[in-house]
């Protein structure tokens, strides 16, 4: 079986890893020739556009899906009326438009933090006297990890925040003053059949995810649980899924959704029965579901910028190294860590000692 991806970062990298030991192949198609997936898997090097890898994809491949969002919708649309592709076009489609993605969080009854679109200067105020300050100004589409926002904490910094953009389609949100940061990851296979891992709670420097600890006990898991399964259904959707959560007093709100594996489930690859990849690959390719139950504390570190020396790593009990095969620089993710541990005091030593490595931000910890 060959499954297609658009995309050949990191998680497509993941994705073919995941996929050898079930003999399931992938095929990605990514622009850039130094695609780190390119090392693991088949590599088309060409634009998402291009009709003649769309249409080798159609012919090569079982079932197709993707790594990121800001694939073009035009394509994903053709091939999805020759070979099934999950996430759908829809789930995508939300998932890339932040006002569309609101909307649909008011749909479903799932609160959010108070925000309006903004399309014109006129717009702006109008948000501003709706939302309130400090807000956050977000492009409407292709922000990640911190881009295409800018804070707004007065009036005047209102116009400033909007140039820097480029005045282009947004969306003024409140700031909320949350007291932690959750991502809900859960899968949903072509039979509806859902599972659902532990919460994840975050920690973001610079508007980059540094760790991820999952919290199997979390008392917000069953609300994240059903926000996350309202979603999943209401988008008939399949796949691996990744919806992340602010706490703000005894409210749970959402930010936003991924349609795709994600960044803060990376602790599920030696942290949980059956890693987000494989459960990926298992929902949209139709084989049952692996459990998504935590095998005891974990935690996940990001490299940022810098890959650290492989034996000041390994010579933490249970911490595993995932290197992506990318030149390092600044602001990069070039790798991962993850950790496990038998109770959480180990697990918090152990973090402790990975912190201050090259690539993890220094004095993080659970």
């Amino acid at each position: 079986m060959k499954v297609g991806i658009l995309g050949g970062g990191q998680l497509a990298r993941m994705l073919a890893l995941a996929g050898h030991p079930l003999d399931i192949a992938c095929l990605v198609v990514d622009p850039s020739p130094d695609a780190c997936a390119g090392s693991v898997s088949e590599h088309i090097v060409t634009g998402y556009d291009d009709v003649d890898a769309l249409a080798r994809l159609v012919d090569e491949t079982s079932v197709i899906t993707y790594e990121f969002e800001n694939v073009a919708l035009s394509s994903v649309e053709r091939l999805a009326a020759r070979v099934p592709v999950h996430p759908g076009w829809r789930a995508l489609a939300t998932a890339r438009d932040r006002v569309l993605e609101k909307g649909m969080f008011d749909a479903l009854g799932i609160p959010t933090a108070t925000y309006l679109p903004v399309s014109s200067r006129a717009d702006l105020s109008a948000a501003i006297e709706k939302c309130g300050l400090p807000s956050i100004l977000k492009t409407r589409t292709e922000g990640y990890d911190g881009k295409g926002q800018a804070s707004v904490n007065s009036v005047d910094d209102a116009l400033p925040a909007w140039r820097s953009l480029g005045e282009r389609p947004a969306i003024l949100e409140s700031r909320v003053s949350f007291e932690r940061e959750l991502s809900v990851i859960a899968v949903r296979g072509r039979d509806g059949n859902v599972r659902v891992y532990p919460l994840a709670e975050n920690t973001h420097m610079d508007g980059i995810l540094r760790l991820s600890v999952a919290r199997p006990e979390d008392p917000m898991h069953g609300a994240a649980r059903g926000y996350v399964e309202r979603l999943m259904h209401a988008l008939d959707y399949v796949g691996v899924v990744a919806l992340e959560l602010f706490v703000d007093g005894d409210q749970l709100l959402a930010n936003e959704f991924a349609p795709r594996v994600h960044n803060s489930g990376h602790w599920t690859i030696e942290g949980a029965v059956t890693s987000q990849f494989e459960n990926h690959l298992r929902a949209v390719t139709g084989l049952p579901l692996g459990s998504t139950e935590a095998l005891g504390p974990a935690a996940m570190l990001n490299l940022i910028g810098a890959v650290p020396e492989r034996r000041d790593v390994l010579r933490v009990p249970s911490a595993h190294l995932h290197l992506y095969g990318k030149t390092p620089r600044p602001g990069r993710k070039v790798g991962h860590i993850t950790v496990r541990a038998d109770d959480q005091g180990t697990l918090r030593a152990r973090v402790d000692a990975l912190s201050g490595l090259a690539g993890v931000w220094p004095g993080i910890g659970l």
